[in-house]
């Protein structure tokens, strides 16, 4: 296992797991540029916590559109986006000046 994803890595894995696929649906999801996506994903690539295919220039062509390069996550991803979830969890809870953020990390 990896360790030390950044913190957007593991959200581009995070948005993966939760079945968004292609480079423009992970950029509506995290909110991040393809200057972040796409090498978070190359190194997920790289690293065996994601793969990737290109789907059939016919169905692009039919849709009028280029053909999508889809990513899934692996199952070794999904142990290391566990494993992340639980480190960056912390960092959800926290009183600034004696005030509670509202908001709580809880994996997809």
């Amino acid at each position: 296992m990896a360790k030390g994803l950044p913190v957007g890595t593991v959200m581009v894995l995070h948005a993966l797991a939760r079945g968004h696929r292609y480079g423009f649906d992970l950029m509506e999801q995290t909110g991040f540029t393809s200057g972040t996506v796409y090498p978070a994903l190359e190194r997920l690539e790289q690293l065996g916590h994601a793969r990737s295919h290109w789907e059939d220039a016919g169905v692009a062509y039919a849709e009028k559109r280029p053909p999508r390069r889809y990513f899934e996550i692996t199952p070794e991803g999904k142990t290391v986006l566990i494993a992340a979830l639980e480190k960056y969890r912390a960092l959800a809870p926290l009183d600034i000046d004696g005030v509670r953020h509202p908001l709580e990390a809880r994996p997809a």
